[in-house]
């Protein structure tokens, strides 16, 4: 029973302690952000001379002469003489006759006699009287004040001496 209080307050102690430090780590990183980094200057490179490759000769591949191929003689098939299939006679089919075919008579059709539809009066209608559209006076439009009227201004030319450019 001991053992379970002890366990239980180290597991306390070790939740509380983690996240204690988790939030520190959080905070000193902020800091580094935040804090402004000393100019550091760059350091000046001499330079270099380019190594020079020495020149080697190209080497030389003798030539070798071209192997001849024997030609072989082209073998031949003997010649097979074509089968022939033998001629069967055509089969003799007998003649079918024709089958007559009978004629039919035409059926009649007996003529109906057309009903007469009795006629009907037609219907009168009332008649209606006509409406009478009231007389409406004509709009007449305002009059428009007068504007007042400016002199003419002389209109400029150029002087028959210069261009116009």
């Amino acid at each position: 029973m001991a053992f379970d209080r002890c366990a239980s307050f180290l597991l306390l102690l070790l939740i509380t302690l983690s996240s204690i430090s988790g939030n520190t780590n959080q905070a000193e990183a902020r800091h580094l952000l935040e804090s402004a980094l000393p100019e550091i200057p760059k350091p000046e490179i001499p330079g270099l001379p380019k190594p020079e490759l020495p020149t080697l000769p190209k080497p030389e591949l003798p030539i070798l002469p071209k192997p001849e191929i024997p030609t072989l003689p082209k073998p031949e098939l003997p010649a097979v003489p074509k089968p022939e299939l033998p001629t069967l006679p055509k089969p003799q089919l007998p003649k079918l006759e024709k089958a007559e075919v009978p004629e039919l008579p035409k059926p009649e059709i007996p003529e109906l006699p057309k009903p007469e539809l009795p006629e009907l009066p037609k219907p009168e209608l009332p008649e209606l009287p006509k409406p009478e559209l009231p007389t409406l006076p004509k709009p007449e439009l305002p009059k428009f004040p007068e504007l007042p009227k400016f002199p003419e201004l002389p209109i400029p030319t150029l002087p028959e001496g210069q261009k116009s450019p």
